[in-house]
């Protein structure tokens, strides 16, 4: 019966599924597998047939379990006769090299790898971790080496950040409406890391992006204007909006500070999510806390009522109207007294040009893709309570976010 199965699931021409028995001690089904009467084997270099040599010991393959039952594959590999390459040991078709998982068995796992842990995969199957990330390995090789970028038209470009101390992967995705994906994964977040993602895509795939996002991170602006001259670099809308609420935070517990040193009313103490929080957000009572605190002359409202003003900037579709409520709004800052808001204004004065360019492309790409894609890496590293080396990381990233095309089966088991 299972043999019967095999033949019509996974069948392999030149093989044969012989005698099949079952092993209660160890719930095992061996499969023995012979070679047709007749065929010829191939060569595991060039490819090509040749005639046979020798006869191995059995080499024992893991095939996908049925029924909770382990399923191996018992086959004794031949040498063959190479005239280009010498004696090498015959290429069979459900496995690879020295890979003691078959094929299928890979694909199965790196199936489940995606939406489960490794560890919690390799559980479940009665298998290993290292088998899991053989299994991962080999998928995420195979997809590398057969996808295709095609023309890249908009491209994101963020970090994330790792374990415990300063250190970040850069990463890069495709961001367009029909293609979502991640292109690639760098380590640290610098020029010299960064050059290594146009080095991959080539000179004549980044004369042809018409757009990119990225945060203001020097290293990053450099390097596309080196390399995408062309493109409209549209800054982070997510990050500079992150900004101004960082220098409102920073305004407003200075502020606290102060009141509690010379002994006023603390109106500021736990009223920093009513300021930093969008009004359509805030709860019942925020809303009346914030109401009470807008009666205050404070450093803290003023910075509040700009950062409130400065949320209608993005409501704009003009890039000349857009551009002048910017100039006006940075002006209003400059003369504000606050430190803290002062320096926003200079860094968006610095950046002006990229600002607009959000509006220059029709508010088609912001950043939103690009945070919710980083978002999911984030959930694929926490899942996993992180990774010990960047190699496994970038295998995991690219399996999860990577969208890449995987090897083709006689039979879909899932």
């Amino acid at each position: 019966m299972l043999a019967r199965l095999l033949n019509a699931c996974h069948h392999f021409p030149g093989f044969v599924y012989a005698t099949v028995r079952l092993i209660e001690a160890t719930s095992t089904t061996e499969v023995n597998v012979r070679p047709r009467r007749g065929s010829k084997p191939h060569c595991s270099c060039c490819g090509k047939t040749a005639p046979g040599y020798d006869v191995l010991a059995v080499r024992r393959f893991e095939f996908i379990p049925i029924w909770g039952y382990a399923v191996m594959l018992l086959y004794a590999m031949r040498r063959v006769h190479c005239r280009q390459c010498g004696v090498k040991v015959e290429q069979v078709p459900w496995a690879m090299g020295k890979h003691s998982l078959t094929k299928a068995y890979m694909l199965y796992l790196a199936h489940w790898a995606r939406k489960l842990s490794w560890k919690e995969t390799a559980l479940s199957f009665g298998t290993t971790w290292d088998q899991v990330c053989h299994a991962v390995e080999y998928v995420v090789q195979w997809g590398l080496e057969h996808r295709e970028l095609g023309t890249l038209r908009a491209i994101g470009v963020d970090e994330i950040h790792i374990g415990q101390s300063h250190k970040f992967l850069t990463l890069a995705y495709q961001i367009e409406a029909d293609c979502v994906r991640l292109l690639w994964v760098g380590k640290d977040r610098t020029m010299h890391s960064f050059e290594k993602f146009f080095n991959l895509i080539g000179q004549e795939l980044a004369g042809k992006v018409e757009f990119v996002c990225s945060d203001m991170w020097r290293p990053y602006l450099e390097m596309i204007a080196r390399h995408c001259p062309q493109a409209l670099n549209i800054l982070d809308r997510f990050h500079i909006v992150a900004k101004l609420n960082k220098a409102l935070d920073e305004v407003r517990a200075g502020e606290a500070r102060g009141m509690i040193r010379e002994g006023y009313e603390p109106v500021l103490k736990k009223k920093r999510w009513c300021l930093l929080k969008r009004p359509e957000n805030l709860t019942d009572k925020q809303r009346l806390s914030l109401r009470e605190l807008l009666g205050y002359n404070l450093q803290s409202v003023r910075a509040y009522l700009l950062k409130e003003e400065f949320q209608l900037f993005w409501e704009y579709v003009s890039p000349a109207w857009a551009a002048k409520f910017l100039d006006a709004w940075c002006e209003r800052a400059m003369r504000s007294r606050i430190e803290p808001v002062k320096r926003f204004a200079r860094t968006v004065r610095a950046h002006r040009e990229l600002l607009l360019n959000y509006f220059k492309a029709k508010k088609q790409f912001s950043s939103g893709i690009i945070e919710g894609l980083n978002n999911k890496a984030k959930v694929t590293m926490r899942k996993a309570y992180g990774y010990r080396t960047f190699r496994i990381a970038e295998l995991s990233l690219y399996h999860v976010l990577g969208r890449l095309p995987e090897p083709k089966l006689a039979h879909r088991f899932f």
